[in-house]
């Protein structure tokens, strides 16, 4: 049971990343389609990102209230008849109109599935199930670029829009017939806006989960760097076509799957704060390899995509337990402090990939350093967290 909840929740879980990635090779058929300009094309990614971060506030919330199924089926629903109208857009402003529904409903199973795993399971378990899951859903991002590649040379970029709404359509199948409400009706908080608007204002006063989630946030900053500058990074700095987008994404997730995969064996093992500071430490090594080789060396396969291995193996092993270990301060509110959490990952996730990457994704050393600065703010974040008296749990 437990391997089917886990397939279940990492597929939604996916949904989000493969709406992210599987498009990124159609930006410059997109730019052609709709004589666009490359930095209107780019906000179809931009705008997503925030609309998917703005809901990731509420998700948690609603499950709250009203279940985390009926929240899950809803959000399903809506992102498949954004994708379907996305497929037949007829110009860029429709696409991104669609793109801004798509976001904001694509968030839902991540949010809503963390809080179903923390309704199950606690303490080791619920970080093991929630480690596979983050190694399951890893295959996302390595495989979405890549098929977005050969379903753009194959059949031009609107059949990617036709494959994630398939997608969306599978996974509403699954969640009617395989996923049962975890948080009993007992267990729902009323949905009183006085009540929920105390509880985000309790979360957002507690300075130990603020700076554990902005240390999250930061550390995936430098993966989202290289989303957002997948495009140029693969076709402009290492001259590979659309459908080589495998060079980028594969060593990125690679080292994220392998690194989840060790994070849920360590947990029996090893103290959270230990497996964060191995993660961090090997983050900072991957940071330093990847300037050091961008100063000399002009950037080329296969040296230019080994330190995204490396960086992403240490940040698997460090975002678990800095996830769960921020969580935890609110067991009563699971579901809102998800979605807090989720929305300043997401929130930071969509600043850098929508505002600094276009600013770096000239330079693969620029791009280098940006990983780098953002590993710094994490890292500091991460020691504050550590300093004073913790806030007592709800």
């Amino acid at each position: 049971m437990n391997i089917l909840l886990t397939l279940l929740l990492a597929g939604l879980t996916m949904v989000g990343p493969l709406a992210i990635d599987t498009y990124l090779p159609s930006f410059p058929a997109i730019t052609v389609a709709f004589d666009a300009s490359p930095l209107l094309v780019q906000q179809t990614l931009s705008m997503f990102l925030f609309c998917f971060a703005f809901m990731m506030l509420f998700y948690g919330t609603l499950s709250d209230s009203f279940g985390r199924r009926p929240v899950i089926v809803v959000s399903l629903v809506l992102y498949i008849a954004a994708s379907v109208v996305a497929a037949m857009a007829p110009s860029i402003g429709v696409l991104l109109a669609c793109r801004v529904v798509q976001g904001l409903a694509a968030g839902a199973g991540s949010v809503v599935g963390r809080a179903i795993v923390l309704d199950r399971f606690d303490g080791i378990q619920a970080q093991k199930i929630l480690s596979h899951i983050m190694m399951v859903f890893g295959l996302a991002p390595a495989i979405a670029p890549v098929l977005g590649g050969w379903l753009q040379v194959s059949f031009g970029w609107r059949s990617i829009f036709w494959f994630l709404s398939a997608f969306g359509v599978i996974m509403l199948v699954a969640v009617l017939r395989a996923l049962p409400e975890s948080l009993a009706v007992k267990d729902r908080h009323p949905f009183h806006l006085g009540v929920i608007a105390k509880n985000y204002w309790k979360v957002l006063c507690h300075q130990h989960f603020l700076l554990l989630a902005v240390a999250v946030g930061m550390c995936f900053a430098g993966v989202a760097l290289y989303i957002g500058s997948a495009a140029y990074f693969v076709m402009h700095i290492l001259h590979l076509p659309e459908t080589a987008f495998a060079w980028m994404f594969v060593p990125l997730i690679s080292g994220m799957v392998v690194g989840s995969a060790l994070s849920g064996k360590f947990a029996h093992r090893y103290s959270r704060k230990a497996q964060v500071w191995l993660g961090f430490a090997i983050m900072i090594v991957a940071g330093v390899i990847n300037v050091g080789y961008n100063l000399f060396f002009v950037a080329a396969v296969p040296w230019a995509v080994m330190p995204l291995f490396i960086y992403s193996f240490g940040l698997a092993l460090a975002m678990t337990p800095l996830s769960m270990i921020a969580l935890e301060y609110f067991p009563n509110n699971s579901g809102l402090a998800s979605s807090m959490q989720s929305f300043i990952q997401m929130l930071l996730f969509a600043l850098v990939s929508g505002l600094v990457a276009p600013l770096l994704f000239d330079s693969a050393l620029n791009l280098a350093w940006g990983v780098l600065a953002s590993l710094v703010l994490s890292v500091i974040a991460w020691l504050l967290a550590q300093t004073g008296t913790p806030v007592t749990h709800d």
